[in-house]
């Protein structure tokens, strides 16, 4: 009688051993390099203190506080700076470096680490927002905790799109490219959805063309929280998902094709 020999089955850890051993890599490159993540985190707060501070005793006519405001604002620009730059120019680095084809080479699968990249830089941006809070709490922005809370959720939720244009600036563009082409998309984007000045003080066509973008939306999500939205939330949260579902699905086409290019 003769007994078929069975394959050697290769063993693997579990997936949630993988994804959180991998978002610890994540979180710990991040450690070893704290100018480049202090930079990142510092600009907001002292954005904030510059322009925020010197305004938090004073109110819009509709009793809106300018310094809550202003902290919206920079809010937004805090955690949409974090994915495009930290998690793009991350992406496209790793590229450059090999590391997907280190890790083409291991039992890790592809979905793991582009979460684990995710979530790490949803987490940079989310300490992001807690110092940037600290500091306006103690400069005099007075909110209750539950308004606290609710700005700190809308804003990383508000995020998404951000995080679709950075993971496709990551897997579409070299290393080297990288940084230019955030800022030159970027910064743009961010000066026309009045984060650094107020839309009523931008020419007509930047306003006619800013409730377009995604980062004026997900601005409307932190301004309407503290009582200075010029939208529903409902229309906010629409336009938020439709720039995510886009460019989220622009993300996965650039890593599609870059990975087809190496691999086949």
């Amino acid at each position: 009688m003769s007994v078929a020999s069975a394959k050697p089955r290769a063993e693997t850890a579990p997936i949630g051993r993988m994804i959180s051993s991998q978002i610890g890599s994540v979180l710990t490159v991040y450690r070893r390099s704290p100018g480049f993540v202090a930079i990142s985190m510092g600009l907001p707060v002292m954005f904030f203190v510059f322009f925020g501070l010197p305004n938090v005793g004073k109110h819009f006519a509709g009793g809106a506080n300018v310094g809550a405001f202003i902290l919206a604002s920079l809010g937004t620009y805090a955690v949409s700076n974090v994915v495009v730059y930290n998690v793009g120019i991350g992406v496209a680095t790793q590229r450059g470096r090999k590391f997907d084809l280190l890790q083409r080479a291991t039992p890790l699968p592809a979905f793991v680490a582009i979460l684990a990249t995710v979530v790490g830089g949803l987490a940079l941006s989310f300490i992001s927002l807690i110092v940037l809070f600290i500091v306006a709490a103690l400069g005099g922005v007075h909110m209750s905790a539950g308004n606290w809370i609710e700005l700190l959720l809308w804003l990383v939720i508000g995020c998404l799109p951000m995080l679709g244009m950075g993971l496709s600036i990551g897997y579409g563009a070299s290393p080297n490219s990288a940084p230019a082409l955030a800022s030159l998309l970027y910064l743009p984007i961010a000066f026309a959805s009045g984060l650094f000045i107020p839309l009523s003080q931008l020419p007509d066509f930047v306003r006619s063309v800013a409730k377009y973008l995604p980062l004026y939306h997900e601005g409307q999500l932190g301004w309407i929280t503290v009582g200075a939205g010029d939208e529903s939330r409902l229309t906010a949260v629409l336009w938020v998902a439709g720039w995510s579902v886009a460019l989220l699905a622009l993300a996965a086409r650039a890593y599609r094709r870059d990975a087809q290019r190496k691999f086949g």
